[in-house]
């Protein structure tokens, strides 16, 4: 890794980054496609090998896998600046589209039209969000334990606890199922370097109680809230939702759940990671300003995660406490979806017509696995066509 990158190599990681942050569409696992496609097949900076390497160390902290990635292979190519450059170039261009459309929106979204198309929209983000959720559980809940200790994580959201709280006791009951064995104990150590690693530890504070969060929107909460969501996300860019409707909507009430279940379509049709819908919220809240703070909020606990987690990674990795903690964190994370979710369903299932979408892009995405995309742009002319009888 050169301490001093050559401008050819900068310039090439921000073309490329830039390049895939205007295409990519389709999510995660898309994203990562395309990354290996570009780096290993393409332009041969690294071997398969090494680029599984980075995608498993990006798959063992919290926040967007992809965008981790995508930092974590600028970081390997030209160091510190390619670290930065890499992360900023694939975030900016979504960022950018997102804010543009949340203008858009803030302005027009009372419209006849526009509440048509959103009406369509949001029964197949309901569908969207259920099949992420079920492709999820289906690699995460594998062993008894895990699928008891996602239970346990359902009841608690459902009765009310803070995610945060959630997600810290599935991953003990995770780790307490572990340590009934004498191999787990003696990887005990290993697992106290992630937790001095982990940024998570210094952002805790900001879960404190709700009593201690101002209530009218400030840039500085904007930025606080974000950046704790960012660094406690563990799992899927879904379980942001989570946090989104417990926060924003129930407990600080900046948004309503019409306009978080509007946030997350957008995010559904523009290239980039999921977590530019904070980049929609933070516009929605304070403008141009809030979209920034937002931005920066949700995604600067990833690059401060791959710069200090980077050396360490084959460590955590051997680690069978490590490795359970973070399993039941995920496990965690899927029971704040599924909790959500319901939530979700509510505010979009409103009558027959959008009961009838959800169940047939529910059908789309498991049978025909239809790009999401194309889905959310469907569901907008559906909902434009057929919002005229929604109030019948």
């Amino acid at each position: 890794m050169p301490s001093r990158p050559a401008a050819p190599a900068l310039g090439g990681l921000a073309l490329l980054f830039l390049k895939l942050g205007v295409l990519a569409f389709g999510g995660p696992a898309a994203h990562i496609a395309m990354m290996r496609q570009e780096v290993v097949l393409r332009r041969k900076w690294m071997s398969e090998s090494e680029f599984l390497d980075l995608l498993g160390a990006a798959n063992l902290i919290p926040g967007p896998s992809s965008t981790e990635l995508a930092i974590h292979i600028g970081f390997r190519r030209a160091g510190w600046a390619g670290l930065v450059l890499a992360g900023v170039c694939f975030i900016l261009p979504a960022a950018v589209l997102v804010s543009v459309l949340a203008a858009f929106y803030q302005r027009w979204h009372n419209l006849p039209q526009i509440a048509g198309v959103m009406y369509g929209v949001k029964p197949v983000v309901v569908a969207i969000v259920l099949h992420a959720l079920w492709g999820l559980a289906r690699s995460a809940l594998r062993t008894p334990v895990a699928i008891l200790a996602a239970l346990a994580g359902l009841a608690l959201a459902a009765l009310g606890i803070r995610e945060i709280i959630v997600l810290l006791v599935c991953a003990a009951f995770v780790v307490a199922a572990r340590l009934t064995s004498s191999r787990a104990r003696s990887s005990l150590p290993v697992a106290l370097v992630l937790l001095r690693i982990t940024p998570v530890r210094c952002f805790a504070l900001f879960a404190a109680p709700p009593a201690t969060l101002v209530t009218s929107v400030t840039l500085g909460g904007l930025f606080l809230l974000f950046l704790k969501i960012g660094s406690i996300t563990f799992g899927s860019g879904y379980v942001l939702l989570a946090f989104l409707q417990s926060d924003l909507v129930d407990r600080l009430h900046w948004l309503t759940s019409q306009q978080l279940l509007d946030a997350v379509a957008i995010g559904q049709v523009t290239p980039g990671p999921v977590f530019t819908t904070a980049t929609f919220i933070g516009y929605l809240a304070g403008g141009v300003p809030g979209a920034i703070v937002s931005t920066i909020g949700i995604f600067l606990p990833g690059f401060l995660l791959v710069l200090f987690s980077g050396p360490f990674i084959p460590r955590i990795r051997q680690s069978t406490f490590a490795s359970a903690l973070l399993n039941g964190a995920t496990v965690g994370s899927l029971s704040l979806i599924a909790w959500v979710l319901v939530a979700l369903t509510r505010a979009a299932l409103i009558d027959a017509w959008t009961a009838g979408i959800a169940v047939i892009s529910t059908l789309l995405l498991f049978g025909a696995r239809v790009n999401s995309a194309w889905l959310v742009l469907g569901g907008g002319v559906l909902g434009a066509v057929l919002g005229r009888y929604a109030s019948s």
